[in-house]
């Protein structure tokens, strides 16, 4: 297992002051936007159709002695907003085709979320059972958009040999284990987890126990922290709508790894992934509303690196 960095935090920096400054912080692999939410300031999907632009890019990775754990193009592929979902989709296909050139095996989205209609304009995110209508158009939802679009869009990445690790996050349909499990049983193996333990926490989700209800669904790992406020909790609950920099008022915000959870729990998170065989990549996102992400990133290689065990451990004599 390895320390990796998800260069959406230094989005301010060209691509060769991004390798420069990993290098001189230890760090030798990059998980890399492509479009749609993270944008695309250091993996350009143009290289696609300009063979001398990807050549140079390759080059300048391999020359940095660089990996890439992933690219990403996290966005709302069922948002009923038919263009918008569209240019989202589009965005999508073309990382699995440039993935697949660069030889990167993983590709990163979210589920995506639909309306309640065909004529809807934004999404509709289903919480609850009741009253009934509620389940009819989560029906409508998965039956008619998400399993249609991700059966396809699985089966696309296959046959170009990479896969999809969808990350689950509220607001889109697949948010936990249980619906993550859910598309990929309708989608296929093809599908997996971008695993990322901040957005189990904020649910009350043990991301511990839940590395064994996923088991090999886990394709790829965010290194994130999510602190828990129990004096605003009471107020406010788990479904926080206030903006991410009001941390006085929030029952919950985003962290640095080890400022939400300390090295004893961060220790079990990374021994229960090599337990279920993950063995790739702790994927740094910054998110962290009070640390910068020159300090955040700082810290949160320093607090992985302690963790992490280069090689795997040699077989005990007893095995």
């Amino acid at each position: 297992m390895r320390v990796g960095v998800f260069t959406a935090l230094l989005a301010q920096l060209s691509l060769d002051d991004v390798l420069k400054k990993l290098k001189g912080l230890g760090v030798s692999t990059v998980e890399l936007g492509t479009g749609n939410y993270p944008g695309e300031p250091h993996c350009k999907l143009s290289m696609l159709d300009n063979n001398r632009e990807l050549i140079e890019f390759k080059k300048k990775i391999d020359d940095n002695g660089i990996t890439i754990s992933a690219l990403s193009c996290h966005g709302n592929p069922l948002h009923p907003n038919a263009a918008f979902a569209k240019a989202n989709q589009e965005i999508n296909r073309k990382t699995i085709l440039l993935a697949e050139k660069l030889g990167v095996p993983v590709v990163i989205d979210f589920s995506g979320c639909p309306g309640d209609s065909d004529t809807a304009k934004f999404p509709n995110w289903v919480t609850c059972p009741w009253p009934p209508e509620y389940l009819d158009l989560l029906e409508w939802q998965w039956d008619k958009k998400v399993i249609p679009y991700w059966k396809e869009r699985a089966k696309f990445a296959a046959d170009h040999g990479v896969k999809i690790a969808i990350e689950m996050h509220p607001g889109f349909v697949a948010y936990s284990p249980e619906t993550l499990l859910r598309l990929r049983a309708a989608a296929g193996k093809a599908i997996g987890a971008n695993y990322d333990p901040s957005h189990m926490f904020w649910q009350s989700i043990d991301p511990i126990a839940a590395i064994r209800v996923l088991d090999d669904a886990i394709f790829h790992v965010h290194a994130k922290d999510t602190q828990i406020y129990d004096r605003n909790l009471p107020i406010t609950g788990v479904l926080d709508t206030k903006k991410y920099t009001d941390e006085r008022h929030r029952s919950w915000i985003f962290r640095t790894v080890g400022y939400g959870h300390g090295a004893e729990w961060w220790s079990e998170f990374v021994s229960t992934l090599r337990m279920f065989s993950y063995d790739y990549v702790l994927s740094i996102e910054h998110e962290d509303s009070i640390l910068s992400p020159e300090e955040g990133l700082t810290k949160a290689i320093r607090f992985l690196d302690q963790l992490i065990m280069k090689e795997k451990p040699a077989a005990a004599w007893w095995v």
